[in-house]
């Protein structure tokens, strides 16, 4: 045994890849080389085995792919049963005069045990195993196969893209992802090699048929001609032969034709085929009690086998009460976890940590987040976190969802760090109209505003949002309304969502992408710490970090000198130019901005550089900021960006100061202006404010 341990050991890689060529090469063997009756018996007997070794890995798998193997052994299975057709067929048609057993034991049993020694009955019994195997199961098998290989095929990229979605929102990571992406493209070569092994199973069949008959005609020819036997004795002799050799080979195909049924009908991957049986069928006592009922009725019929039908009404009616009763018995509680030995003191574990980004939902909006009732809000909130990635730069935190029952029961709130940030209300089933402006048509509705951006808007039914959508409306459902909002806020409050853990998680894709540059700036030349402010300042101002190549090489070319934050962000600014002013005004070549009177221009360079910076009066910081928002105002009205030019010294301090005042004014400087663009001067901020 030691010995036999030790070869398998050092020769089991070898002895694995030549098992299966040397297989082949025994079944083609067996087509070719005639076998005595005792090796037929032997292969008779491994080819019933080997159908019933299929057969329960089949119904015991819990996913088609557990048996991905399957169509290469359907494809072997086939070839052995065909070459042992083969094989017998020879030793039928040279030694069939001599007697039933001349074929060996396996055959003259089938012949004799299972058909009684009736040919006839051994016909008609093959018919009906292949009209079974043929018509019912093989045809059934086939088209499960066929319908299952194109759907999963079709199904692919949908797959793909949510496995994508999941690695895009943080829910896995790339070993999950690659894993799921091999297992969908296993699943889909499997169906696609079952389309096409089902078909073995099929001409198996059929082959079984044409064999027979030409067993059954040669027996006749050779017994009646060549050995001198009568009509009888030939078919006593041959005929019982050649049936019994048809059954012998047609059980085992059946077997595997139901197998090869079991998995391409396979549905589901938590248990196997006997535990889902059982759990789906047997789950009501209801149904067990009807059905011992009828059988009852049927049991007392006069002229009914009363003792099978009452039987089994019995045994079902004692399943329905069992079951019935195990429904009806108080669930067990769960052991509560084990409290500490300080009987209620204050732990560590009790302090649970503030969300960085949350949504809070009144209960009515609960059916939003439940896919059993065809709520998307999940799969929407998965798409404005990747949407918000793909612009902003750099991947935000997941939203974690919860109900709130201090809400109202159609209210929702958005939290930042603990903070509410946003807040609304939306109606499922119901459906908003927002005014983009002027529309002047009225609505039967509820009026109110878009939580995102203040619109004016009308809650509708069903019945309205064709009519809305024709008067200019634009209409949107309730999930994408409180979708629109969370990205919205999202976008806003971007400088606040990137905190330490996604700069460091950028810095780390960084490097994936490109690890020299990386390495030389973070943490070299700058710190995390340092690098994240950077980021900040740029986003506070509704600057992407998308081209994260040039904002490190430009900190790179700058922070040998310059370790001030406020500065690198400055210069970084600069280098961003093109991007910053294609983000504001599209691909126009022309930038039509707002200037600062040269008077107010020299009263805001005297107040905010230098020695004197924040000095600027509060009246002349209040009117300047009524004035910055009523251009900006006049500007959105006309449809052109509103965009105030300073110079470089006072952009920031510029920008500060109007934040507030204007969300919507961008500050740009005279520097941030790229070579490629021309300056049209619109309205002149000072003016009005004089």
């Amino acid at each position: 045994m030691n010995f036999l341990q030790q070869w398998l050991k050092r020769n089991g890689a070898v002895a694995g890849a030549l098992a299966a060529p040397m297989l082949v090469m025994t079944v083609l063997a067996m087509m070719v080389l005639p076998l005595p009756p005792w090796l037929l018996d032997t292969f008779f007997t491994l080819n019933i085995a080997l159908a019933l070794m299929v057969m329960m890995v089949a119904a015991h798998m819990k996913r088609p792919l557990d048996f991905s193997v399957f169509p290469t052994v359907l494809l072997l299975t086939t070839l052995l049963r065909l070459s042992l057709n083969v094989a017998s067929t020879r030793v039928v048609l040279l030694e069939g005069h001599t007697g039933p057993g001349a074929a060996g034991a396996v055959i003259e049993s089938f012949g004799h045990f299972l058909i009684g020694g009736n040919f006839a009955v051994g016909l008609i019994v093959f018919i009906i195993l292949v009209v079974i195997n043929f018509v019912v199961i093989t045809k059934g098998s086939e088209r499960i196969a066929e319908v299952s290989a194109r759907f999963t095929l079709d199904a692919m990229p949908g797959k793909q893209m949510a496995i994508d979605a999941d690695l895009g929102a943080g829910l896995i990571d790339e070993k999950e992802a690659k894993r799921r992406r091999a297992e969908v493209g296993e699943e889909a070569e499997f169906f696609g090699s079952m389309d096409g092994a089902s078909k073995f199973v099929r001409g198996d069949a059929v082959a079984g048929i044409l064999i027979l008959i030409i067993n059954i005609i040669g027996g006749f020819a050779i017994g009646m001609a060549q050995h001198g036997l009568s009509a009888g004795q030939a078919a006593d002799n041959y005929i019982l032969l050649a049936v019994g050799d048809a059954l012998v080979a047609q059980i085992p195909g059946l077997l595997i034709s139901v197998a090869a049924a079991m998995v391409v009908s396979r549905v589901g991957k938590d248990e196997d085929v006997a535990g889902m049986v059982a759990r789906q069928m047997f789950i009501s006592w209801r149904v067990m009690a009807i059905a011992a009922s009828v059988l009852f009725l049927l049991g007392v019929i006069p002229g009914m086998p009363h003792i099978f039908f009452l039987m089994f009404a019995a045994l079902l009616g004692g399943l329905a009460w069992w079951r019935r009763q195990q429904d009806l018995a108080p669930k067990p509680v769960e052991n509560a976890p084990a409290t500490p030995a300080n009987d209620g003191e204050a732990t560590w574990d009790d302090l649970q940590p503030v969300d960085l980004l949350g949504l809070e939902l009144g209960y009515r909006l609960l059916s939003m987040v439940d896919k059993n009732r065809q709520g998307d809000l999940l799969t929407r909130i998965k798409g404005v976190r990747k949407k918000f990635a793909q612009d902003v730069g750099f991947l935000p935190p997941a939203v974690h969802v919860r109900d709130n029952l201090e809400l109202r029961p159609s209210a929702y709130r958005i939290t930042l760090r603990g903070v509410v940030v946003g807040e609304g209300e939306v109606h499922p089933g119901l459906w908003l109209a927002i005014d983009p402006g002027g529309t002047g048509v009225p609505l039967i509705g509820t009026p109110t505003t878009d939580p995102a951006f203040g619109l004016p808007a009308h809650w509708i039914d069903e019945r309205q949002k064709e009519n809305a959508q024709m008067a200019g409306f634009t209409v949107v459902d309730s999930e994408t309304v409180l979708a629109t909002h969370l990205s919205h806020l999202m976008q806003v409050q971007a400088a606040k969502l990137l905190s330490r853990t996604e700069t460091q998680e950028l810095v780390e894709h960084v490097t994936r992408l490109a690890p020299k540059l990386i390495e030389e700036v973070v943490p070299k030349m700058i710190s995390v710490a340092a690098f994240q402010k950077v980021l900040q300042l740029l986003l506070e101002e509704g600057v992407h970090v998308r081209d994260i190549r040039t904002i490190i090489e430009s900190i790179a070319e700058h922070a040998s000198q310059i370790t001030e934050p406020i500065e690198l962000a400055r210069r970084v600014r600069t280098a961003l130019a093109p991007a910053i002013v294609q983000q504001i005004y599209g691909p126009v070549k022309e930038l039509e901005v707002i200037a600062i009177e040269p008077g107010l221009e020299r009263l805001l360079m005297q107040a905010l550089t230098g020695n004197n910076a924040g000095a600027l009066d509060p009246g002349v910081a209040e009117m300047l900021s009524k004035s910055a928002t009523d251009i900006a105002n006049q500007q959105e009205e006309k449809g052109v960006p509103a965009c105030l030019l300073v110079p470089d010294a006072i952009r920031s301090a510029m920008a500060r100061l109007l934040r507030r005042a204007a969300p919507r004014l961008q500050v740009l400087a005279h520097s941030e202006i790229p070579e490629t663009h021309l300056i049209r001067i619109g309205p002149i901020l000072g003016q009005l404010a004089a």
